[in-house]
């Protein structure tokens, strides 16, 4: 099966890499009840990065939800982690997958589902969703 073509409308595509991101590190604090499962939600109802196609801003509501191990993360943090994006030019597909990499690296959970609820542009709403479970060791 032959892929199509990328980029067929001559735009200039302009990623951040993820060497010049300079995301804000995201802190952790001991979890004192390990072995007792808990999930923490966060909803953050204002993220925003920028489209690499068109320089834009994307809008969208990320959602996050874990069962933390011996670490959770510590809340003012992720605050500075998620508004660190503003700059940030990335798909809406890789956005996702940068946040829980992160995540997973700060507080290695038990569990992280998060989902990328972005705001309608062009008559098209996207909605990308991951989840990551920690294998036994």
């Amino acid at each position: 099966m032959e892929l199509s073509p990328t980029n067929q409308q001559k735009l200039e595509i302009e990623s951040t890499s993820r060497d010049e991101m300079d995301l804000y590190p995201l802190d952790t604090f001991d979890y004192e009840f390990t072995g007792s499962e808990i999930w923490i939600d966060f909803e953050i109802p204002e993220f925003t990065a920028i489209c690499p196609f068109s320089d834009f801003p994307d809008f969208a509501t990320v959602k996050l939800k874990y069962v933390p191990n011996a670490r959770c993360i510590e809340l003012k943090s992720l605050k500075l982690y998620i508004n660190s994006f503003r700059d940030i030019k990335i798909f809406h597909e890789h956005v996702v997958n940068v946040i829980m990499n992160d995540f997973v690296a700060a507080c290695d959970p038990l569990r992280v589902e998060i989902e990328g609820d972005f705001n309608v542009r062009g008559n098209i709403k996207t909605v990308v969703r991951k989840s990551y479970t920690k294998k036994d060791s």
